[in-house]
């Protein structure tokens, strides 16, 4: 293979497999910062050898091979000089000593989960430590998801990759016993995870597939360990929503509205299996809002037009949503589903009331839902400032270009 190839190759591979392969020798190494260094090394040798050697079968066991090769030559070369020394050297005969299959690898990015969210974390640190190792979201995007500043969100995966250290927690997937508590938080991670995958945070990309299959794929391995109705109800929520991937954008990469897409481009069998979890996880009466939110979804997947929609049904169980799970984003939501039951001045009193409390006025959809409604109403004025608020939160370049599609269809 020629140079360039093999570039390309081993790109190729650190986008399907880098989370993996880091997964993996943070339980093999015990450590982020070291299993992170070696992971850089072991890509980096790669460029080189697999053009001398060629490609290898088993590109992800040849890189954690690698990289755990160089970690032991650098935990030797620190072991000469560290004030650490004695503690440095029993590390380095635990690691020679180790050993692992590839096997192991497909468990590795659950076990390092369940890690992530380790009670001992603090709440806040749990699921931007996992977006970042797990799935390799940037500190940028974290922000995005949790409306926080990046520094903030840098220092708290600071921290939290400290505390794991220093405490010793463990890399391993809970018992059985232990499961429950620690559910919300994993399920919290997936979803977010999957939600970053349906529309990026920023980019040029509308969606990127590899988060919503991986968060897809944990959220089954976690059903076959703990086949609960709310893991049902995330896994339900997130396939009826990837159904509909190909009918989110056109040819050229642009948006397509809910009510505008092409409803024969939806994945029939992710809308039958979605629709069946949400059934099964209903009937064990112990579900809860990912549940709820899945319900509402299959209510749209069903409906055979946009205009054939069962706004009523959509409003009454956002109502059982908000009891549950009182949230402004899902208020949101709510006064969409309501502009649609009872006209735009319905949602826009929701709106208004939801930005007059302070809440939101950093979230792009929210001014974005209001610039519609005030359009539709003829408001242009409104439509034009909420529109514009909308641009400058808005770092994704399709939805840029949605908004000023928006703004110069403006009369």
């Amino acid at each position: 293979m020629s140079a360039e190839e093999v570039s390309a190759r081993v790109e190729q591979v650190y986008r399907q497999d880098s989370r993996r392969i880091l997964a993996t020798l943070i339980r093999l190494l015990g450590d982020f910062d070291l299993a992170e260094e070696a992971l850089h090394e072991a890509f980096f040798i790669a460029v080189e050898r697999w053009q001398r050697d060629g490609v290898p079968d088993n590109p992800r066991a040849w890189l954690v091979s690698a990289g755990r090769f160089k970690a032991i030559d650098s935990l030797r070369r620190r072991a000469r000089f560290a004030a650490s020394r004695p503690m440095l050297i029993a590390q380095l005969e635990e690691l020679e000593q180790s050993d692992w299959s590839d096997e192991d690898v497909e468990d590795d990015r659950l076990r390092l989960i369940f890690t992530c969210c380790h009670p001992a974390l603090a709440a806040d640190a749990q699921v931007p430590l996992t977006l970042r190792e797990v799935c390799d979201l940037t500190t940028e995007e974290i922000a995005r998801a949790f409306l926080a500043a990046p520094a903030a969100i840098a220092q708290r995966i600071v921290r939290a990759k400290a505390k794991i250290r220093d405490a010793k927690i463990p890399y391993q997937v809970p018992s059985r016993s232990e499961l429950p508590e620690r559910l919300d938080s994993v399920l919290r991670v997936i979803y977010l995870v999957f939600n970053e995958g349906y529309s990026a945070s920023m980019g040029a990309e509308v969606t990127r597939e590899d988060l919503t299959r991986e968060a897809i794929r944990l959220a089954r391995l976690l059903m076959e360990l703990l086949p609960e109705a709310e893991v049902m109800g995330l896994l339900a929520l997130m396939l009826l929503h990837e159904s509909r991937r190909r009918a989110r954008t056109s040819p050229g990469g642009e948006l397509i509205l809910l009510d505008e897409q092409d409803r024969s481009l939806w994945d029939a069998d992710m809308i039958a299996e979605g629709c069946a979890l949400v059934e099964a996880a209903l009937n064990t009466r112990r579900f809860g809002p990912y549940c709820l939110q899945a319900a509402i979804a299959a209510v749209h997947a069903e409906a055979p037009t946009a205009q054939e929609t069962d706004w009523p049904q959509i409003v009454g169980l956002y109502d059982v949503l908000l009891r549950a799970v009182p949230s402004p984003v899902i208020e949101l939501n709510r006064a969409a589903a309501l502009a649609k039951r009872d006209g735009p001045q319905a949602g826009l009193q929701r709106i208004d009331a939801i930005l007059d409390r302070g809440e939101l006025l950093d979230y792009h959809l929210a001014h974005s839902a209001r610039a519609e409604l005030c359009r539709q109403l003829g408001r242009v004025e409104e439509a034009r400032a909420a529109y514009r608020r909308a641009l400058e939160l808005t770092q994704q370049l399709p939805e840029r270009r949605f908004i000023e599609g928006r703004l110069a269809g403006l009369q």
